[in-house]
């Protein structure tokens, strides 16, 4: 809507324009039309590149960390006395609690439960650790469980509390309007009646935009990482 109001505000000031005394050139200002859509052109490119590489990325987060937490699920099983099974229902824990955090979009609560759940597993680790000092059973799993830990810090850096910066995300919009603007300057300027195009064009512009949000959000809109791979783990554990 505000990329149509623009072309509309855009087209009325040229045809204001057509009233004044100084004339423009038609020629002129297509050529500042076709810099601005090269312009909107590379920023949205840019942007586009950022959000789908930022997509990509958390796909392959979602990846690892299953794997990480199976290899600890199953190292769990070296550990002395009731100490794997604790950690092993723990682990089960830890994984309803990230698929209920997307299914539901209570993430802070998810990193919340997380990081308590981490704190638990690091006290069942410490008391195997005083049990078998010189185990390498032990130290085994408590790598696993190091690794599977710093996965979990990463994927909320990159999939939680970062996103597109707030400057590209205006720079774009403003490109975007000031281009729409431009477009219909000049179709006003030299007098072309409204154009079913020029509403194609914001139309397409749109999607694109949308496109490009949903892929910067981790789990709205159209686009959302798959959890197969956490699915697939929680049915390896038995839920």
């Amino acid at each position: 809507m505000v990329l149509l109001i623009a072309a509309e505000g855009g087209y009325r000031l040229g045809r204001y324009r057509l009233r004044s005394p100084e004339q423009e050139q038609g020629a002129h200002v297509l050529a500042l039309v076709t810099t601005t859509m090269g312009l909107l052109a590379l920023v949205l490119a840019f942007t586009f590149g950022f959000a789908a590489s930022r997509f990509e990325a958390r796909k392959q987060m979602v990846v690892d960390e299953a794997n990480a937490i199976e290899t600890t699920y199953l190292r769990a099983g070296l550990l002395p006395g009731d100490h794997g099974a604790k950690v092993r229902g723990r682990l089960r824990e830890y994984v309803a609690v990230r698929l209920e955090a997307v299914k539901l979009g209570n993430a802070d609560h998810a990193v919340q439960r997380s990081v308590e759940l981490h704190r638990e597993l690091w006290k069942e680790a410490e008391a195997a650790g005083r049990e078998q000092p010189a185990s390498a059973l032990v130290q085994i799993f408590i790598e696993s469980l190091n690794k599977m830990i710093g996965l979990h810090a990463i994927r909320v850096k990159v999939a939680v509390r970062s996103g597109m910066p707030e400057a590209i995300w205006a720079a774009l919009y403003l490109v975007a309007v000031l281009n729409l603007m431009a477009v219909g300057y000049h179709a006003g300027l030299v007098k072309t009646p409204r154009s079913p195009a020029v509403a194609t064009l914001v139309i397409g512009l749109s999607v694109l935009l949308m496109l490009t949000a949903d892929l910067d959000r981790s789990q709205e809109g159209a686009l959302r990482v798959s959890q197969q791979a956490m699915i697939d783990l929680q049915h390896l554990m038995g839920d």
